[in-house]
């Protein structure tokens, strides 16, 4: 039996691309551009599908969804939106989406998003969130950001337990925040234990509490963290430096929802959910028996890693406007900032994240005279590249091209595209390695279109498929 998709897209060159590829697919699908010529068809038929965007000609189109529900109330949907904020995939989440895609996005992901949707019935969300208004944490747009959007909707609903990857200062606790402020737990508490500032000797007693006279000093009873968490959140931020003993403990009170205080005899048992986080390579932790394998794959049931910045730069100027809004809260005076100099401060690679950008964006609103910063006052501010390092980055594509060249006797007229044909090939096999043979991040990471990237990975014989990496 053909499977019937409705297609709500007012964009004429995403739909087509859209409806192109899922004929091939063997769908029949029907499109519309509004709201009201949607409502109309869904009246009048049945689909096994709907594929919306949010902004349409007439109206936002999840702010409809109940009347969509009233005449198909098992139809999967699928969001497609170009405003691209943890907030619009909050939106799709509320709105019992079954998948939520940013724009611009992977047609062989959509692809097989609308297979899966179709195959199988769908699953009602029991908990509907409340109206109030939550400030949502995380800033950023970019396709990386949508990944980290996505997989935090898929756990607002659940209490699986959480691992936090990335870099220091890329924002490991802002999700933990998020999953807490928007998920089921939110009337419950959200605590935060940093496990490398801890006395070792201590952690245990931080986390479980301890009875009195447990140990020299222990003159009371104290209620560790997981009791006062009870029925919240317990984010266990940098769990790769918790010692071995500790981490014994941890898997127990995981294992069974039940802890010990120090000291203490009697079971209590706690109701807590697990966000734990790490800027650390747990891998060879594991093979050198530093950290649990079995507490690993608790902790590690949904994986969410935050990406640097240096590759979320398009993030930038909007992260910039927030800080500077924060820093005149906080009473520095107000600044714009110039397209130019957002674009200076993308040529640096920001080793501290987001934390130092932060902090940058402060030492500009205090030191900027003017109400508008330019591109001066960032290259005054700037942290300068040591000399040999720059010299090292600017002299390794020309010190290629000589080698090249010294071993090409490239006929004249015709060295620029003898060398173009020599670097064309390594240069995006470079990206298709770092991307993991993902053709759709490869072509964003070379800047051009994907479709060309396809007639180049043709013309010059690559298979991308060479660089997935295998699990």
């Amino acid at each position: 039996m053909t499977r019937k998709v409705l297609l709500v897209e007012d964009d004429r060159a995403i739909a087509t691309v859209i409806v192109e590829a899922l004929l091939d697919e063997g769908f029949k699908v029907t499109t519309c551009a509004s709201i009201a010529k949607r409502d109309e068809l869904l009246a009048h038929d049945r689909f096994d599908l709907m594929l919306t965007d949010i902004m349409l000609e007439d109206g936002d189109g999840l702010d409809t969804v109940s009347r969509v529900r009233e005449n198909a109330p098992a139809m999967p949907i699928i969001v497609l939106s170009a405003q691209n904020t943890l907030d619009t995939a909050i939106r799709a989440s509320d709105s019992e989406a079954f998948e939520y895609f940013p724009k611009p996005f992977d047609l062989d992901e959509l692809t097989r998003a609308v297979h899966q949707a179709t195959s199988r019935s769908r699953t009602t969300l029991s908990e509907e969130r409340d109206g109030e208004s939550t400030e949502l944490p995380l800033i950023g747009r970019s396709r990386a950001m949508q990944d980290v959007y996505r997989m935090i909707t898929r756990v607002l609903r659940n209490d699986l337990t959480v691992l936090v990857t990335g870099e220091s200062g890329t924002g490991k606790e802002l999700v933990a925040e998020a999953i807490h402020q928007l998920g089921s737990r939110r009337t419950g508490p959200f605590l935060a234990v940093n496990m490398a500032a801890i006395p070792r000797d201590l952690l245990e007693s931080e986390l479980f509490g301890h009875e009195r006279g447990a140990f020299t000093g222990a003159h009371s009873q104290s209620i560790g963290k997981f009791e006062q968490a009870n029925g919240g959140t317990l984010f266990l931020d940098e769990i790769g430096d918790m010692p071995a003993e500790a981490q014994t403990r941890l898997l127990r009170a995981l294992q069974s929802g039940r802890i010990r205080r120090v000291g203490g005899r009697q079971e209590i048992a706690v109701d807590v959910r697990i966000v734990a986080a790490t800027n650390r390579d747990l891998a060879p932790m594991i093979r050198d028996g530093r950290f649990r394998e079995d507490l690993f794959y608790r902790l590690n049931v949904v994986p969410i890693h935050l990406p640097p910045l240096r590759d979320r730069k398009d993030d930038l100027g909007a992260l910039i406007r927030h800080f500077l809004a924060e820093a005149r809260e906080q009473g520095l005076s107000h600044h714009t900032i110039d397209d130019d100099a957002v674009l200076r401060l993308s040529f640096h690679d920001w080793p501290g994240n987001v934390r130092e950008l932060r902090n940058f964006v402060f030492r500009m609103s205090l030191m900027a005279r003017e109400e508008r910063i330019d591109e001066n006052l960032v290259a005054d501010l700037l942290p300068q590249k040591a000399e040999s390092d720059a010299a090292c980055e600017d002299s390794a594509f020309e010190s290629a091209l000589n080698d090249w060249l010294a071993r090409n006797a490239a006929t004249q007229g015709t060295v620029y595209h003898q060398a173009l044909a020599a670097f064309e090939k390594p240069l995006i096999e470079h990206a298709l390695r770092e991307t993991q043979g993902n053709q759709f991040r490869a072509a964003q990471f070379l800047g051009i279109n994907r479709n060309t990237l396809r007639k180049k990975l043709s013309e010059l014989a690559i298979r991308p498929e060479v660089f997935v990496q295998r699990t």
